[in-house]
């Protein structure tokens, strides 16, 4: 199948957690109405973000927010991404990513690799290492309509892990994220648009909606891009379902036009993974 419908959820995040897992399933229920065949909630999705928040929110998986995806994913025939929510395992914490398919299966768990410290004097000083840790693995999934790639939001600044996913055959990374009204008007739209380029590949971000009473203001904008790096969709800051359609039959087109992957010098350089 050469053309798929992707949706992204850019939920409006509350405090209170049955909330946001009941709305997001509704939302997920109405984007399989329209067509979608994938489909990402966005960053912290049930539960506000914040270091002193992902104590108090956090889970197992599978527990119970996750299992509602894996209920609603199975409901709709979808793939789910679940955008992310605070996970509990073994005394430690992590931003953590669920996968569901069709049928409902946990298909991947995509911690977030790259923690969220940052010093920006005047405007926003976050250290998620405070109470997380980082996930040490690669996450990809395979659908009937291409490999799929994930990160999670500060994940997308790091090249090298987009670099790995197009070696490792995905034509779609997906990036749950929550900027902030620093970083989002700086390099929200640019690193997406950068990824896509560099790798020939369609990138798509989920973004919370903005809650300008929020200790962490989300810069919204949900977005999707494609592999010559035009903005296809673009979310405003509230609370809606963006759709795009990806035409494979393109990024196809884009690589023959374009031939970088095989006009690179491994006899020079190469990205070396370290682990599988």
């Amino acid at each position: 199948m050469a053309t798929f419908r992707l949706a992204l959820i850019q939920l409006q995040v509350s405090s209170i957690k049955s909330d946001n897992v009941n709305r997001a399933c509704s939302l997920v229920r109405e984007a399989a109405k329209q067509g979608a065949k994938i489909v990402s909630l966005p960053e912290c999705f049930n539960s506000p973000y914040g270091t002193k928040y992902f104590p108090e929110y956090a889970e197992k998986i599978p527990g119970e927010s996750t299992q509602k995806l894996s209920e609603v994913a199975k409901e709709c025939r979808i793939y789910l991404i679940g955008g992310s929510i605070p996970e509990e395992d073994a005394g430690k914490l992590y931003n953590t990513c669920a996968v569901f398919g069709p049928d409902g299966t946990l298909l991947v768990k995509h911690r977030k690799i790259h923690l969220f410290d940052i010093d920006v004097p005047g405007k926003i000083t976050f250290q998620e290492s405070k109470t997380l840790s980082p996930g040490d693995n690669f996450s990809t999934f395979d659908t009937p309509y291409c490999r799929v790639g994930l990160g999670i939001c500060y994940d997308i600044r790091f090249a090298e892990l987009a670099q790995v996913y197009a070696q490792r055959g995905c034509q779609l990374l997906v990036y749950p994220g929550a900027f902030n009204l620093t970083t989002g008007p700086a390099h929200w739209e640019l690193l997406q648009r950068g990824r896509a380029v560099d790798n020939q590949i369609y990138v798509a971000t989920a973004s919370p909606a903005r809650d300008d009473n929020a200790s962490y203001v989300a810069w919204g904008h949900s977005t999707v891009v494609n592999p010559w790096g035009e903005v296809l969709a673009k979310a405003g800051t509230e609370e809606m379902i963006l759709y795009s359609d990806i035409d494979l039959k393109k990024l196809a087109e884009i690589r023959q036009q374009i031939p970088i992957f095989k006009q690179k010098r491994s006899d020079l350089y190469a990205v070396e993974t370290k682990k599988p």
